[in-house]
């Protein structure tokens, strides 16, 4: 495993962090990144033809036993910043309409803000390296 990968919680710490970011997405205060550095998110959306309401759907349906690690932001500017690693399996159908079952890498990061919480999904896409669920 990475060494910037951090298993260090309870369960409890990761249910705090995940109603955090549930709470995000119920009030629509996240954004799932679409830039060009994020081509990834944009060809797996456009895959599996996910609305924001099924996006949205997805993102409530993480448990906290998807939960693999966080790690600390490597990018200038943003390393105080907390990365959390989900990868919940979900039903999805494909451009031919037959269903499949897809591990969806999800990071994201929680910005705390005077005005509230908002949760910035980095990553939406199949998973497409190792992964090591902590509580599994």
């Amino acid at each position: 495993m990475n060494p910037y990968y951090n298993q260090n919680y309870t369960r409890e710490e990761i249910d705090a962090i995940l109603a955090k970011i549930k709470a995000c997405v119920e009030q629509n205060r996240y954004t799932i990144s679409l830039n060009e550095n994020r081509q990834e998110n944009i060809d797996f959306i456009n895959e599996y033809n996910l609305r924001s309401d099924k996006q949205k759907a997805i993102l409530m349906q993480i448990e906290t036993d998807d939960f693999c690690h966080s790690l600390q932001n490597t990018k200038i500017g943003y390393e105080y910043e907390v990365l959390y690693v989900f990868v919940p399996q979900v039903q999805l159908f494909n451009a031919d309409g037959e269903e499949e079952t897809v591990d969806i890498y999800t990071k994201f990061n929680v910005i705390d803000l005077p005005s509230g919480s908002r949760a910035i999904v980095i990553s939406f896409h199949k998973r497409n390296k190792p992964i090591d669920y902590l509580f599994r």
